[in-house]
């Protein structure tokens, strides 16, 4: 295998930048840049580093090895520590480029080989990827909990209580005819299976992660006239949307995505609903509107609409409290300021109640395609009463849920995934 090099840093100019070297020669490229014996694993040591070919000083720097298998990548790994300047850094690389056997990393190079060494998983390795794009608080928590490998102890939960359940069916099949070994309790089987399917279902009932992204869903709906266009400029700080007095001004959603308190939100301005119309383009706004209300993860409520009907949350809400005032939830005026804080605190308290905690799991397209995949796998218990069966099932059902931190039909993703990474990750 090749040993790869890159600057695992910021752009220079910069204090320090830190150039890293992964692979069997490694720790060869370390000894012809300094020409000295290698420094004590995991130690700090300043050297003067050389151009193997002409000796002349590159940078005083700090130099570390770190030998396999512990390792970032599960290789030798040597990093070097040099002056951030521009000149510093392109020599230094230009010298790495000259040793034989060593070539530039690919982006995302050092991470995959992390994962083909078993020093990540396929889930920890994909939040690094959100962790090197998040914007915000939420998405940083959420990122740092599944490089922590939170998605990898909950899921690996999950398959040791099914390999429990399937110890209990392989044993009444294999030994069946002993005198000792009790008839295997269909009922307690699915209602073992049912708990886990429950949990599997309590986390899908998550937003997902792309949410985290793309930013939650907050519609703003209401009755024409009810100050809803007023109030999507107000949280968007901006005048998005047309504000007139004529009813039915607004025909289509309007979107505004904006960072507030350390979360992502696209609020949606909707077309006001009413029963009766006889514009087509409005009817067409107006259903939209519906629409929105029950697809939406936060709902504002204006001018005493609520589907309260609908598990979606909902914050009641009395627009323009400046010109008249009633009992129909929040006061505010996006006019004069009135309540605009305090709604502010109810959407981002409301935004935060929905997404996983500081330490919880939020389960990307892939981690929930598969999951749902094990469900249907488990579901099919409840019409079984054939041991060979019902442990078929077990063992299809961990292999899905195994696919969440790795799996052998996963080079096409894998090769998407780490390409999007920058290089030197």
């Amino acid at each position: 295998m090749d040993t790869i090099f890159a600057l695992s840093s910021g752009s220079p100019p910069a204090g320090i930048a830190v150039v890293r070297v992964s692979g069997p020669d490694a720790n060869r490229a370390l000894l012809l840049l300094t020409g000295r014996s290698m420094p004590k694993p995991r130690t700090a040591t300043v050297a003067l580093l050389m151009d193997p070919d002409t000796r002349l000083p590159l940078d005083h720097a700090l130099t570390l090895a770190f030998p396999r298998p512990k390792s970032a990548t599960g290789e030798d790994v040597v990093e070097l520590h040099l002056h951030g300047g521009r000149a510093v850094v392109a020599a230094v690389l230009n010298s790495l480029s000259q040793i034989k056997g060593l070539r530039p990393a690919e982006p995302g190079e050092f991470t995959r080989r992390a994962f083909e060494n078993n020093r990540i998983d396929l889930a920890q390795a994909e939040g690094l990827g959100d962790l090197l794009s998040a914007e915000t608080e939420a998405q940083r928590r959420s990122a740092i909990a599944q490089v922590g490998g939170s998605l990898h102890r909950l899921t690996e939960a999950w398959i040791r209580q099914l390999l429990q359940i399937s110890a209990r069916v392989e044993a009444v099949i294999d030994f069946s005819d002993e005198d000792d070994v009790d008839v295997l309790s269909v009922t307690m089987v699915r209602a073992d299976v049912s708990a886990i399917v429950d949990d599997i279902k309590l986390r899908l009932a998550n937003p997902p992660a792309e949410r985290l992204h793309s930013g939650l869903r907050v519609a703003i709906i209401g009755p024409p006239n009810s100050g809803k266009s007023t109030l999507f400029n107000c949280l968007v700080n901006r005048d998005a949307a047309i504000v007139s007095e004529i009813p039915g001004t607004t025909r289509d959603v309007i979107e505004g995505a904006v960072k507030m308190r350390g979360l992502s939100l696209v609020f949606v301005d909707t077309a006001g609903i009413r029963e009766e119309t006889d514009d087509p383009i409005e009817r067409l706004g107006v259903e939209r509107s519906r629409v929105e209300s029950q697809t939406a993860d936060i709902v504002l409520a204006l001018g005493g609409w609520g589907n309260h009907d609908s598990d979606t949350l909902t914050i009641d809400i009395s627009a323009k409290s400046d010109l008249q005032r009633n009992s129909n939830g929040l006061q505010i005026s996006a006019t004069t300021g009135e309540g605009i804080p305090e709604l502010i605190d109810a959407i981002t308290a409301a935004a935060r109640s929905i997404l996983p905690a500081e330490d919880g799991v939020a389960l990307n397209a892939r981690h929930r395609s598969v999951l749902i995949a094990s469900i249907a796998e488990l579901q099919m218990i409840n019409a079984q009463s054939n041991e060979l069966l019902i442990a078929e099932h077990l063992r299809m059902a961990r292999k899905e849920i195994g696919k969440v931190v790795g799996g052998s039909d996963a080079e096409a993703m894998l090769d998407i995934l780490f390409g999007a990474f920058c290089i030197g990750k």
